[in-house]
């Protein structure tokens, strides 16, 4: 679709919804001119940007789906991922010139990065401070801006991955994720290649520590803005980074940031009480922030009531006391809180089960319980109260400390938090069923009924599923780790295993390890043979495919311990697991001695289907160990089985295998042609990595044949997909493709004699 068709579609909507372009843009927070430049096919709108839109549209689901396709036709831009700057920060001017003043040093010819580390305790204001200062310099660095949250210190979650942090840089700088390296080194690498030529500013938000930030650093000429509750010394000595601390506000920036969210008349009116106010807010920007939105929003209410409520003796946020104890921020937090209605206020205290930093609406309104357009409205609600803010995906984001409030008012209401949680792991689950049927390339067991109230996603395509699994990538890790509910291990399992097939397609190996490690506890924990069985095989896999084969004996000694309490066709699939895993590892005797076991209970059990696909793995394995006549006559027993299966991408494993053994018995030709089938195949069912393999065995039979250029272009398309796959064995096939040498061996010569 194009701006226009984008553009024609929100113009329709807002006549139908009967608004002008003032009253649309009064009700969305959305200025005229830029709901005008959308409507003319100038412009097409951020995520948050388009939420805001359909949310005063009021538009059905429906019609929401038909805008959010629209709106992804968007041409190449430059990132600007800054969140919006404050129209009411104050204050720190002296700070403020100094970062500024180390501005000037990345003009685009610095031979060095230029970095300013923000530093201080929560609440501070380090956020604030960094993005106002990129705002005001954005225009010297014309091509971009990046921004990520690195969740340095949210108590529910681990601190981003330096890796993943990347991945989103470099798709943001336009890098296609097949292009994407698996390792952070060389996504790192690959980073600052691509920020060489370029003057960006990039922000990295909540950092842990100087080993997170370093990978992060852009090439010399770009400026980089990082906050932190640590003073980052090492990245000082290291990387020359200037350390900016930043410290509570005085008690005029404080007045003063008090009075642009309340009126300099309210403060005028009543002196004394605002400076009390703000010192019983210790002076932390945080707590006067939301202290000055919710006087803001109730003009009734003098600043002397407000500050008789923080007088009293209640429990407070001890991590956000002020040096002398005064600062209780769950007394600000409470004026926010207090004026929602009821339903808003117990859908505020069920986001709190949520442990990611970001939830989306489907996944807020299943929490809740309640159908979107009522999340949607109270989503709304919470933001204008300042309890939540909006990421620039358009996801919803509820501060650490605003999270803690919450979760310990769902604790004294006493809500069903262990009810919330199942809704939501059964969001992530059955959603995650319905995007894989388009998106997996294994099958999916069925999946049972999910808890009531729980969001269903609409998935119509590939693309959709993709988009829907990436949207919550983020979610599912930090769900899996921090739900620790003993009654829900059953409900872990389950999303672990239903993950599997997304983590496979996107080559996600190293969250997988992470994600099957916690399913395969879980299935323990049930003492689940099956469970344990499935977890341990995608665990074993998962380290197989990051290249720790070293490590892959202990899930496999976990299933095997299982064996004999398996019902039978499972252990046929043990069995078979087990073979893989040990071809993988070299250990070839051990594979075929699994296989054969794998196939002798699958003839007893008469299941033609395991029956042919066990008789691959032995095939395979009696191709590796040197027995090629026998390997070539048990796979092509397994050919019409699979065929009246309609099984094409075991058909295809099949064919590469025969032509494996026909390769070592020198039959060349013969080869290539079960190699070229197996590919034919392998087109119908979209599997890449199995396409990456079959390339492979086919570039070292047209080497043999002397056909040198057609077997490094080989090699070279299986590293590419094994590299968008995250494989790290795709850096050997690229360093064989690079050896080959460089001409082939005339046709003539390497045709066969008659």
């Amino acid at each position: 679709m194009s701006d226009e068709t984008f553009g024609r579609l929100l113009r329709e909507a807002r006549q139908r919804a009967v608004l002008t372009l003032e009253g649309l843009a009064e009700d969305s927070g959305v200025s005229v001119r830029a709901i005008s430049d959308m409507e003319r096919g100038r412009s097409l709108p951020r995520p948050s940007t388009l939420s805001e839109l359909m949310d005063a549209l009021a538009l059905d689901e429906t019609e929401r789906r038909r805008l959010v396709q629209a709106s992804k036709a968007r041409t190449h831009q430059v990132p600007r991922q800054l969140p919006p700057d404050l129209a009411t920060f104050r204050g720190r001017e002296e700070t403020l010139r100094a970062v500024r003043g180390l501005t000037e040093q990345a003009d685009g010819r610095a031979n060095h990065v230029v970095i300013a580390a923000v530093g201080g305790m929560a609440g501070v204001g380090k956020s604030a401070l960094a993005v106002h200062v990129a705002h005001q310099v954005a225009e010297r660095f014309p091509d971009g801006q990046l921004y990520v949250n690195l969740r340095g210190f949210e108590e529910s979650a681990r601190p981003l991955e330096p890796g993943e942090a990347l991945g989103g840089f470099l798709r943001a700088l336009g890098v296609p994720s097949s292009d994407i390296p698996p390792g952070t080194r060389e996504r790192s690498a690959l980073f600052r290649e691509r920020t060489g030529s370029r003057q960006l500013i990039v922000v990295l938000d909540n950092a842990h520590d100087a080993e997170q930030v370093t990978p992060l650093l852009p090439a010399a000429g770009c400026l980089s803005l990082i906050t932190s509750r640590n003073q980052l010394f090492a990245l000082a000595a290291r990387e020359g980074a200037a350390l900016v601390s930043l410290d509570v506000w005085t008690q005029e920036e404080a007045l003063v940031a008090l009075a642009a969210r309340t009126g300099d008349d309210r403060c005028r009116a009543e002196p004394d009480a605002a400076a009390e106010l703000v010192e019983l807010c210790g002076y932390l920007p945080l707590a006067v922030a939301v202290a000055g939105a919710q006087l803001s929003g109730s003009p009734q209410v003098s600043l002397s009531s407000a500050v008789r409520e923080l007088r009293q003796d209640r429990p407070r946020l001890d991590a956000l006391a002020g040096d002398d104890g005064q600062a209780d921020l769950r007394a600000v937090f409470s004026w926010s809180y207090r004026v929602l209605g009821p339903e808003t206020a117990r859908f505020f205290r069920y986001l709190a089960a949520h442990p990611g930093p970001a939830v989306s609406a489907e996944a807020a309104a299943s929490l809740a319980g309640v159908e979107m357009p009522v999340a949607r409205q109270r989503l709304r609600e919470l933001t204008t109260a300042s309890l939540l803010s909006r990421d620039a995906e358009g996801r919803y984001v509820m501060h650490d400390l605003i999270r803690v409030y919450a979760a310990e008012l769902m604790e004294q209401e006493e809500d069903d938090r262990t009810g919330a949680e199942i809704r939501l792991l059964d969001y992530l689950r059955h959603n995650a069923y319905s995007a894989g049927r388009f998106v997996s390339r294994f099958p999916s067991e069925a999946v049972d009924t999910p808890a009531p109230g729980v969001m269903h996603v609409a998935i119509d395509d590939r693309e959709e599923g993709l988009d829907w699994f990436r949207r919550e990538e983020p979610a599912v890790a930090t769900v899996l780790r921090a739900v620790r509910d003993p009654r829900l291990l059953r409900h872990r399992v389950n999303l672990t295993l239903e993950w599997v097939g997304y983590n496979a397609v996107a080559g996600r190996w190293a969250e997988e390890v992470s994600a099957s490690r916690i399913g395969l506890e879980a299935a323990l924990a049930l003492d689940d043979p099956i469970a344990v069985a499935r977890t341990g095989a995608h665990l074993a896999r998962a380290l197989v495919e990051t290249g720790q084969l070293n490590e892959v004996d202990e899930p496999i000694g976990v299933m095997l311990g299982q064996l004999e309490r398996l019902p039978t066709e499972h252990q046929v699939r043990v069995e078979r697991n087990v073979g893989f895993l040990r071809g993988r590892q070299q250990r070839h005797e051990e594979a075929l001695e699994h296989t054969r076991r794998s196939l002798a209970i699958a003839r007893r059990l008469s299941r033609s289907d395991e029956v042919a696909r066990t008789l691959i793995g032995v095939g395979f394995c009696l191709a590796m160990l040197g027995k090629h006549q026998e390997a070539i006559a048990t796979c092509e027993e397994a050919v019409p089985m699979l065929r009246e299966m309609k099984d094409r991408s075991g058909e295809a494993s099949v064919w590469d295998a025969i032509g494996l053994a026909q390769q070592r018995l020198g039959r060349l030709h013969d080869a290539v042609t079960s190699y070229e089938k197996s590919l034919r195949l392998i087109e119908e069912v979209h599997d890449d990595y199995l396409r990456a393999e079959t390339l492979d065995h086919l570039g070292s039979a047209l080497l043999e044949l002397g056909d040198h250029a057609q077997a490094r272009a080989h090699w070279m398309r299986a590293a590419e997909l094994l590299t968008g796959l995250r494989v790290p064995r795709a850096a050997a096939l690229r360093a064989k493709a690079e050896a080959a040498p460089p001409e082939s061996v005339p046709a003539a010569v390497r045709a066969p004699a008659s």
